[in-house]
């Protein structure tokens, strides 16, 4: 089972870009799907982006996120990364990444396997 670390958040101005990291431990990673959620303050935690396993060969997104972020893997780093783009104050919240071997889950009440502490990205106006 993987371990999960996130980093490359911060304080960035709107319109502006991260990307943020999920790093895993193991050398299975590449057979993880991952996933990223984000929680606002005082909101549900609410899904952002998916990749599935081995490739990478289909990523999810959130409607909200669609054309502004990009999720990618590189799995002789066993890392995923997310790009955050023309970031706005409704995306300030915790980021977190999720891994569930072999399958692609997009709800943050599904059973995955590992879950990072969560990074967070603040967006000023």
């Amino acid at each position: 089972q993987v371990q999960l670390v996130e980093s490359g958040g911060g304080l960035v101005q709107a319109g502006g870009s991260l990307r943020l990291s999920c790093a895993a431990s193991g050398r299975t990673f590449s057979s993880y799907a991952m996933t990223w959620f984000r929680q606002a303050p005082g909101k549900e935690r609410e899904f952002v982006a998916a990749i599935t396993s081995w490739s990478g060969s289909k990523t999810y997104y959130a409607e909200a996120v669609k054309g502004r972020f990009r999720l990618s893997r590189d799995n002789a780093k066993n890392t995923g990364y997310l790009e955050l783009n023309s970031l706005n104050a409704e995306d300030t919240a915790v980021y977190y990444c999720a891994a569930k071997r072999g399958t692609v889950l997009m709800s943050p009440d599904d059973l995955f396997d590992s879950w990072g502490q969560g990074t967070q990205v603040t967006v000023s106006s």
